[in-house]
């Protein structure tokens, strides 16, 4: 049986048409024949038909300003809704692959093997139960499209999916095919570019739109299919909880004065609003199923008591829910649920407390369905439901709180200056000892309602806290119970934020501590000084009673993009990995459970690439089940925007922990080879070297400045927080993700792989090319760090494009342009030759499809690239040429599939 109907190529084809009739009809057939003298032209150079882009170059320079609009608007929707049909063909493939029973990477096949080689029941439910996977939303700045945008976009994509997967007559394909133009055409008069910024509360009705909308649907197949996977192999061994989702959208305050404790509180109040609605909704619909005739079918004991237990707290509910639903328990039984849920926000009293009451009377049902063998109503109606609460509970996405440490410290050290302490005189260890002794005296040692005349910082850093113990109070400790710690350097700097929790008794030891302290390590200084970091806070009174009440488990977030600008790509990676098998020995010796909270971007330079094998690539060490990570911007967008691929991304997560944690369990420290060890330790330093050599010589910042689109970047309105943290214009200073996003513009993907050469080849000078070689094709062979390391490097060498990039450099002075492009193109060229040569593969991709995708749309990104290029370069700009060049900065990130 033929499961689609279209191919990607029709998809392409027929969208690429749609735009051209759309642009002719809403501009006029001399601006389509310019946008297709355009396409072709660059097309001609890709396939090797013309010498030079002359002609291109000729026809931008004669474009109009109204028809350099035209242009930018459409390549960009053309990439817009290319990414939809890429989007339907990966949906395509793993519903094939699933039919075929072939796909990669899944659990399905995992199970099986485990199954072969006789892991048994016990071993494989003590490896579920050691895993948790937390995928982390964040509100960073990287999602380049306006929200009436992406709505747009989806009324399409689910068009298409209607198209390719239904049985459809000629009349209903038509009128598919008329909504489909009807949409690209309203999708051509919407304005792209933001004219304002967003604000926090935006941003987390985006992160919370797919969690409403795919992810709460999602996760009940998704715990069906893995069941059901393991129900093949194992009778006996049940499915826990895998997945919780956690936000940074609306709670993260680092660098955002907007985030305010309203924000926090209205995010919080919404997300518990939209849980309590859906399972109300859910509750209706179960109760048009379970319509059982309680003459027929028994109550188990557990159910009748639970129902007993209402007639006391709702005579009169219970009342007329028995007049309604007469000899219906199971009704009678919702009908008091939804009640219940009816009450969470309400001045009645018999409001469920939190999610876990809720699921003890879903608990209820299941359990006296089962007992009637009514399984299969159980596992089809009841059971998605149970895995809804169990995920999502009543917060929906718990919150984490962030900020930088030079507020808590500022915050501290003002808050008890009042009470006549001199924190600011004290060195590292005599604020240790304070902070310590002052979490554990029973009095509160600052008044946080009235701390005396500080400042504005300290002012909003203590409201915060003190709205903390509220929030808490109010939505359950379990609805914001993190708080991470930006550009954590010592020990203190995790003390204050427990002190200043302990102050409003969100901290109450040694009895509660209702909050995980979380050091966010991403300096050179801060990754190599994390063992000294924790070593003091385990050996701290005060810190080491918090942790036991959380149960020994210490969270640890790394940051790979500060850290990636700090030491450039290898050198980070390696910073990274053996910092996180140091970490984790450490917290090992200690007997404290790490778990690592992985900071990564979209990008490959801030840590992005595919989950999986990301997680494959983890040093054994780390590998403690639990696992933490951010996802953001675009990344979210293409990961769970679709139902399909957002249950196959969770299945991939899944199936690449599980695999890991066994590993980690049969070999719990990492075997590397010490060859392998000191080619990382001679590459990783020449590289860093080679790194900050670049970044530090005269006139690079000014360079960047001149041959980058950062100025157009940084007024972008991405996002609600500004692009650098204190205003000016240093690669210090700057945001990773500004960074990153302004050479992906140009198409040289610097930060991807700067200085990779260089490494590589210190190494090679060291122990003489031939073995050298050797080696590197050994440890690209059989270690997954350094396999993922190289290939996420060949994907950005392979996104470079240098002849484009060379148009972008000359809008720098000449002497600059003479001083770094061919020392940037140079390192890119002998970076792409090592890489072929390690990975023994004749093209930069391991992956023909992505090889296939970057074909299909580098022709149409070129005109948008010399257009920016242009206008970049002209002194003064109109106001119509600032729109188009904004309007370029989509569409080249539509047409990159990428940001920042």
């Amino acid at each position: 049986m033929e499961l689609h109907n279209r191919s990607v190529r029709t998809d392409v084809r027929e969208l690429g048409a749609l735009v051209g009739e759309v642009l002719a009809a809403q501009t006029s057939t001399e601006a389509y024949e310019t946008v297709e003298d355009l396409r072709n032209a660059a097309i001609g150079y890709r396939r090797g038909e013309v010498s030079n882009r002359d002609r291109l170059h000729e026809s931008i320079d004669d474009l109009s300003t109204t028809r350099e609009g035209i242009v930018a608007r459409a390549f960009t929707t053309y990439f817009e809704l290319i990414n939809l049909a890429e989007e339907r063909e990966r949906v395509r493939a793993i519903r094939s692959a699933d039919d075929e029973g072939a796909l990669h990477d899944s659990f399905e096949a995992t199970i099986a093997e485990f199954a072969e080689e006789g892991v048994e029941p016990d071993a494989l439910r003590n490896l579920l139960e050691d895993v948790l996977i937390e995928p982390t939303f964040t509100a960073h700045p990287t999602e380049a499209r306006r929200a009436t945008v992406k709505a747009k976009l989806r009324s399409i994509a689910t068009h298409l999916g209607e198209l390719d997967e239904r049985n459809l007559t000629e009349r209903e394909r038509s009128a598919i095919w008329r909504d489909v133009t009807a949409e690209v055409t309203s999708l051509w008069g919407t304005r792209q570019v933001r004219q304002r910024p967003p604000e926090p509360e935006d941003e987390a009705r985006n992160v919370g739109w797919y969690l409403e909308n795919t992810l709460f649907d999602v996760i009940g197949d998704a715990y069906e299919e893995f069941e059901e996977t393991i129900a093949t192999e194992y009778e006996d061994v049940d499915c826990p909880k895998l997945f919780e989702f956690r936000s940074w959208a609306g709670s993260d305050r680092d660098g955002n004065p907007f985030v305010t404790p309203e924000v926090t509180d209205e995010t919080l109040e919404r997300q518990r609003a939209v849980a309590i609605e859906k399972y109300r909704d859910r509750c209706k619909r179960l109760s048009a199923v379970l319509s059982q005739d309680g003459d027929r079918y028994a109550l188990d004991d557990g159910l009748a008591e639970s129902l007993a237990a209402d007639a006391e707290r709702f005579p009169t509910v219970v009342e007329e829910a028995r007049e309604r639903y007469p000899d219906e328990p199971y009704r009678q039984k919702l009908r008091l649920m939804r009640e219940r849920l009816d009450r969470v926000d309400d001045v009645r009293p018999g409001e469920y407390p939190d999610g876990d009451a809720f699921l003890a009377d879903l608990d209820a049902i299941a359990d006296s369905l089962a007992a009637d063998g009514q399984d299969a109503v159980r596992e089809s109606f009841v059971e998605p439901l149970r895995r809804q609460v169990d995920t999502f509970g009543f917060t929906l996405a718990s919150l984490d709180l962030r900020d930088h440490r030079e507020n808590h410290t500022e915050a501290v050290a003002e808050a008890v200056a009042v009470e006549g302490v001199d924190y600011r005189g004290m060195d590292e260890a005599e604020r240790e000892a304070f902070l310590s002794e002052a979490i554990l005296q029973k009095n509160p040692v600052v008044d946080v309602d009235a701390p005396g005349d500080v400042s504005e910082t300290t002012e909003r850093v203590l409201r915060r806290f003190e709205e903390l113990a509220g929030w808490q109070d109010e939505y359950g400790q379990q609805a914001i119970d993190t708080y991470c710690i930006s550009m954590t350097e010592e020990p203190s700097h995790v003390l204050e934020v427990l002190f200043l929790a302990d102050q409003v008794g969100a901290v109450s030891l040694p009895d509660h501590c209702g909050l995980d302290v979380v050091p966010l390590l991403e300096t050179e200084s801060a990754l190599n000084g994390a063992e000294r970091i924790l070593g003091a806070l385990f050996d701290n009174e005060a810190y080491a009673t918090a942790l036991s009440v959380r149960g020994d488990v210490q969270e640890v977030m790394l940051g790979y993009s500060d850290s990636n600008k700090e030491n450039g790509f290898l050198a980070a990676n390696w910073d990274l990995y053996e910092n996180q098998r140091r970490i984790a020995r450490f917290c090992r010796e200690e007997d404290v459970t790490l778990r690592l909270f992985h900071g990564r971007g979209g990008s490959i330079s801030r840590g992005g690439g595919p989950m999986n094998e990301a997680l494959l690539a983890l040093p054994n060490e780390t590998v403690t089940g639990q696992v933490k990570f951010t996802e953001q911007g675009e990344a979210i967008a293409e990961k769970y925007a679709n139902p399909r691929i957002a249950e196959r991304e969770l299945e991939q997560m899944l199936d690449a922990q599980v695999r890991s944690r066994r590993e980690a369990n049969e070999e719990p420290t990492e075997d590397v080879p010490e060859r392998w060890v000191d080619a990382m330790e001679t590459m990783a330093p020449a590289a860093r070297e080679a790194y900050r050599d670049l970044l530090n010589t005269d006139g690079f910042v000014t360079y960047f400045g001149q041959a980058t689109p950062i100025s157009v970047v940084e007024n972008l309105n991405l996002g609600s927080r500004p692009a650098s943290r204190s205003g000016e214009r240093t690669v210090e200073d700057l945001r990773a993700i500004p960074w990153v996003f302004s050479w992906t513009q140009t198409r040289l993907i610097l930060p991807g792989w700067y200085a990779l050469a260089s490494g590589l080849d210190a190494y090679l000078d060291e122990v003489g090319e031939s073995e050298g070689i050797e080696t590197l094709r050994e440890m690209y062979e059989e270690w997954p760090f350094f396999r993922t390391t190289l290939d996420n490097a060949g994907l950005a060498l392979a996104r470079t494009e240098p002849e484009i990039a060379a148009e972008y450099a000359d809008l720098a002075d000449d002497d600059l342009r003479e001083r770094f492009f061919p020392e940037l193109i140079g390192e890119y060229e002998r970076g792409r030759e090592l890489v072929l040569e390690i990975s023994g593969r004749d093209q930069l991709l391991r992956r023909e499809w992505l090889s296939e995708s970057l074909g299909r749309r580098n022709p149409y990104v070129d005109p948008l690239n010399l257009l920016q290029a242009s206008l970049l370069g002209r002194t003064h700009r109109t106001e119509a040429e600032e729109r188009t060049l904004r309007l370029t900065v989509n569409g080249i990130a539509a047409g990159m599939k990428n940001t920042g």
